[in-house]
Order: C-alpha cells, then structure tokens, then sequence
C-alpha cells in the first residue's frame, strides 16, 4: 500500500550520522559528505516499485548536479528479513549495475530513518550549505503506471534554484512510494 512522506518542519538541520557505504565499503559520515551549495539525502530501496520507476532518473539526475556542488546520499533503511531485496548485499548490486555515483548507505539499526521521520520511500530531503531542510518531498508527478513520464522536475527545481540563488517554493508535494519496513 502507498503512502505519503512526513510532513516536517522546513529550516531543521540535518541530523548527523555515520552509516556504511556498501558499494565502498566505506562509513560515511554526513558532514564530512555535505556539499558546497546543497546536500541530498534519498530514502530508497532496491524492492520498491515506487523506487524502481524513478530510479535511472535519480542516478542521472545525482551525475548531471553533482559537479554543481551538490552531494547525493541513498539511504536504505528496511528490515532485510523480510526484504531481502534490500539487503546490503544487492544494494550493492544495485548500485554497481546503475552505476551510482553517489553512496548507497544502509541504516540496519533503522535510526538514521527514525532521526529523519522517514515514512516512505521514495523520499527526498534537500538540505543547503548549512544543512538546513530546504526541501523535503518528492522527485516528481510520475507514479508506476500514471504515464506520466520520469523528469525529477520538482527536486531538479528546487536544485536549480539553490544553484541560482533564488527562493525555493514552500508549497512542497510529499512523496508517494512504500512504506518503511520497520523491524519488529
């Protein structure tokens, strides 16, 4: 059943986490990734259809803005007992085979979801130089099977008009997607 993101405060700052990176092998820690204009964090999965629609776009999307000063960070927070799609294992074989340029982190414990209020994915967060939420929503109209087409309009807007300086629109839609699978 689909289900939308949390509604939360825009201005909150980042909360700090270090998670491993499993395409690197690496712990990534937020602050020492954050980026010189903005800061993404993506709530996803590899099972999710929601996820899956969207996905490609997303990849493109993080290598055509990353060179502006922009980092991405995919987070994956689902129990992978009884998602084991979603195991780090695949997820870096997800990644691989998308060719992300962006880590692909796993949150076993579920806390850095919990820290976010993450409720769904796909979920994006856009945080500015200082780590401030300055968008928080979804990446664009398109649902699997609604035909319209995958563009990232609505995060790509928000992006372009940090970039340029410019207000970002408040009146932000929340995302559609999965609900987290939450350990039991």
């Amino acid at each position: 059943m689909a289900m939308e993101s949390t509604l939360i405060p825009l201005g909150i700052k980042a909360p700090d986490f270090t998670l491993p990176d499993t395409i690197s092998g690496k712990q990534i820690n937020l602050y020492d990734y954050k980026g010189n204009i903005a800061t993404v964090i993506m709530m996803i999965c590899n099972h999710c259809p929601y996820v899956k629609h969207i996905i490609e776009k997303v990849t493109e999307t993080a290598k055509d803005y990353q060179h502006k000063g922009i980092s991405f960070l995919g987070i994956s927070s689902n129990d992978v007992i009884n998602y084991p799609e979603d195991s780090p294992e695949n997820m870096k074989e997800l990644g691989n085979n998308l060719g992300f340029s962006f880590p692909y982190l796993f949150d076993e414990r579920q806390d850095v979801a919990r820290l976010y209020e993450a409720a769904c994915t796909p979920d994006f967060y856009v945080f500015d130089v200082d780590l401030k939420l300055v968008y928080h929503g979804q990446f664009d109209d398109s649902r699997p099977k609604n035909d319209i087409p995958v563009s990232g309009k609505e995060l790509k807007n928000a992006l372009d008009n940090l970039i340029n300086g410019k207000q970002i629109d408040t009146n932000q839609k929340q995302s559609i997607g999965c609900s987290i699978k939450w350990k039991q």
